[in-house]
């Protein structure tokens, strides 16, 4: 080796990468037990099926650092990290390891085996072994690497590491920590900016105008949660359909579709896979509905709508997985809005307390089935309770709601949002969407920490706002909806409401306000 490189450093550059070593004293400092330190161990590392951005001839897999933390103690941990970008900064992962391809945390590719104690979350942090796997990959002649947990002391105190002038450091996107699914486990991380501002949408979409009160089912951060499940998300599944005008044909009404549509536009923008589901009586009907929302612009192209049959015990599983296979979702994420939801004696009420079974498909089934599948969610979104994943509050609506003993869904969502206005809700979910992608702590996280780190020029944001929803888009698809015979829920009228509550002032009024909310006051709304 050295006869062909009779002076191998001659025509060689070095290079120090940041350690997440780094930042070890300060998690101590911030009462964050480090376990490998604990246990006399250099820290685990592991190759993940995650791969790197190709630059030049390098590419490889992610390498990746994981530090057992307690979860009473993760939003401290992921602050003090964000604080030190120099050493990798914040987590790039947070929960079930096998999302990242590690099937075994006892096997780790390099260091040694760090034991998670009683209540510790498996924490991943970026690794600059990373860049051990690169000069690999590449295959060069020579190169000279570090053994793994064998790092360059520098004489720069790591004080000087955690400054928050860093370019890279913006106290309001220090991120926050949420689980946003137990099986697998998955925590997400967004901004305090980002947090904040999806707080103040949930607070617009919580008043009630109409009385009903919806208010006292009120539960903080169930829109937050949603929203990090669905951008996490894949492929997702939008149901609705409340026929509560059983008189009339056709029985639905007006709340609902509106803001199923603004969901399955801001998901579509965001790459997701999106579905709506029907009831095979109105499937037609809805169909037309597609069309003419294409035909408005309200929609850019139609979206794939199926219907549900329970035809067999294991209906609902095969309408889910592939196969029937409960380890191969066909989805990660069911949302209903404003849809009957099934109540303790098997039947489907309206507030009235009428029971209309009769017009419904058992598309609460695949609610109760997605809860034993792993991998997943499910959003319910209701402004009385009788809506289908409102079973997470039913014990409040029984006690709380008018006849709620009778009409209280009995089928749960792992998130339930309530709104004055179900459409409300569904306007509030898109924009919280946008919010969570125009969030860069939030998009670092999606990204594994992978790619260029930058905002986005305006222009593209610009873009963007055509997908949220707007007075004008949401004005034209209600009178698309009154064309079709349509009626406001509260009242019966065909005529521009939705619960008894007109469009101009009151659901115009709501979206404005939460158009503001997500754009603040710098920044002109569409």
């Amino acid at each position: 080796m050295m006869s062909e490189h009779p002076n191998p450093l001659s025509d060689m550059v070095s290079f120090y990468i940041g350690c997440s070593f780094g930042f070890e004293g300060k998690l101590r400092k911030a009462g964050v037990p480090v376990r490998n330190v604990e246990q006399g161990k250099n820290v685990s590392m592991y190759r993940t099926s995650v791969l790197c951005v190709t630059a030049g001839v390098f590419s490889c897999p992610l390498v990746v650092t994981m530090r057992p933390i307690p979860a009473n103690m993760l939003d401290a941990a992921v602050e003090v990290t964000y604080l030190t970008p120099l050493a990798h900064g914040a987590p790039v992962h947070i929960g079930d390891a096998a999302l990242l391809g590690i099937q075994d945390l006892s096997k780790p590719n390099y260091g040694e085996v760090v034991e998670l104690q009683h209540g510790d979350v498996p924490v991943f942090w970026a690794c600059g072994v990373t860049a051990i796997e690169a000069v690999v990959c590449s295959k060069p002649s020579l190169a000279f690497c570090h053994s793994p947990g064998s790092m360059f002391m520098t004489d720069v105190p790591d004080s000087d590491s955690i400054n928050p002038s860093h370019p890279k450091v913006k106290p309001e996107l220090t991120p926050l920590c949420f689980q946003i699914s137990h099986d697998p486990l998955l925590y997400s991380l967004a901004s305090r900016a980002a947090v904040d501002r999806i707080r103040q949408l949930e607070t617009v979409i919580g008043e009630d105008p109409g009385q009903r009160g919806i208010q006292t089912l009120f539960v903080q951060d169930e829109l937050l949660h949603s929203c990090l499940a669905l951008s996490h998300a894949s492929s997702v599944v939008i149901t609705t359909g409340f026929p509560t005008h059983y008189m009339h044909n056709p029985p639905e009404e007006t709340d609902g579709p509106p803001g199923a549509f603004a969901m399955a536009t801001m998901l579509l923008a965001l790459g997701k896979q999106v579905t709506m589901l029907t009831d095979r009586r109105a499937l037609d009907m809805n169909r037309a509905i597609m069309d003419e929302a294409v035909r408005t612009g309200i929609l850019k192209a139609a979206i794939p709508l199926v219907t549900y049959e329970d035809t067999g015990p294991h209906s609902a599983l095969h309408f889910l997985c592939h196969h029937g296979d409960p380890t191969k979702p066909r989805y990660d994420h069911l949302v209903a809005i404003e849809r009957s939801g099934r109540a303790m004696d098997g039947n489907y009420y309206n507030m009235r307390g009428i029971n209309i079974k009769h017009l419904l498909d058992p598309i609460d089934d695949l609610f109760i089935a997605a809860n034993d599948i792993p991998g997943i969610t499910t959003t319910g979104i209701g402004d009385g309770g009788n809506e289908l994943g409102m079973g997470k509050l039913k014990e409040r609506v029984i006690s709380l709601m008018p006849k709620g003993s009778l009409i209280a869904c009995d089928v749960p969502a792992d998130c339930a949002i309530t709104a004055g206005v179900s459409n409300w809700g569904g306007y509030a979910v898109a924009c919280g969407l946008y919010l969570l992608h125009t969030c860069p702590s939030h998009q670092r996280y999606l990204k594994r920490g992978l790619g260029p780190e930058q905002d986005k020029p305006p222009e593209q944001l610009q873009d963007w706002t055509a997908n949220l929803p707007s007075v004008s888009k949401e004005e034209c698809f209600l009178s698309t909806l009154v064309r079709f015979g349509i009626r406001s829920g509260k009242t019966a009228n065909l005529a521009m409401e939705v619960d008894g509550l007109t469009f101009h002032p009151t659901h115009s009024d709501i979206i404005s306000r939460l158009l503001r909310v997500t754009f603040g006051s710098t920044t002109q709304s569409p």
